[in-house]
C-alpha cells in the first residue's frame, strides 16, 4: 500500500503538524502499545470475559517498567541521570506536571509511584537497599557509596 499525501496544502500541513507534535505522538504511541499488549494478554487467556481491566492495568504496568528500564540503560551509557531525561521519563509514564519537578529525588520518587513501587529512592542513606527487583537499585547504591566517603 502506498501512502498518498493529500493535495490540499492546509490538510497536509495539519497532518505534518500532528505527526511532528511529540505530545500527540507520545500519547498515541503509549495508548497503542498498552492496548496491543492488553489484547495479547487477553488472547493468552483465550479472551475469558471479565478480565479486560486487569489486562489493561497489567499492560500499563509493563509499559511503565519498559520505559524505566530503557531510560536507565540509556542513562548508564550516557553518564547518569539528568533532570531533563527524568522529566521526559516521568511524563512518558504518566506523572502529571513532570516539567515542574526540578529535583532528581522527587522525579525518581514520582516515577516509582507511577510504577506502583514504594518511593524509596534516596529515602534513607543510612541503609542499603534490599529490594532485589528495584530498577533504581544500582543508582541508589552509587549514591549511598558517595555519601559514605
Amino acid at each position: 500500500m502506498k501512502w498518498l499525501w493529500p493535495e490540499q496544502g492546509a490538510i497536509r500541513n495539519e497532518i505534518l503538524h500532528l505527526y511532528n507534535s511529540n505530545q500527540i505522538v507520545e500519547k498515541v504511541t503509549r495508548h497503542q502499545w498498552i492496548s496491543e499488549a492488553a489484547y495479547y494478554k487477553a488472547e493468552a487467556r483465550h479472551f475469558a470475559p471479565g478480565r479486560a481491566l486487569d489486562d489493561w492495568l497489567a499492560a500499563e504496568n509493563d509499559y511503565v517498567k519498559m520505559q524505566i528500564a530503557l531510560y536507565l540503560s540509556m542513562a548508564e551509557e550516557d553518564g547518569g541521570l539528568t533532570i531533563p531525561g527524568l522529566q521526559q521519563l516521568a511524563k512518558s509514564v504518566g506523572v502529571e506536571n513532570s516539567e515542574s519537578i526540578n529535583l532528581k529525588i522527587e522525579l525518581v520518587q514520582a516515577i516509582q509511584n507511577a510504577a506502583h513501587h514504594r518511593p524509596c529512592f534516596r529515602a534513607d542513606h543510612d541503609r542499603t537497599c534490599h529490594e532485589e527487583d528495584c530498577k533504581w537499585r544500582a543508582e541508589c547504591h552509587r549514591l549511598i557509596a558517595v555519601w559514605h566517603r
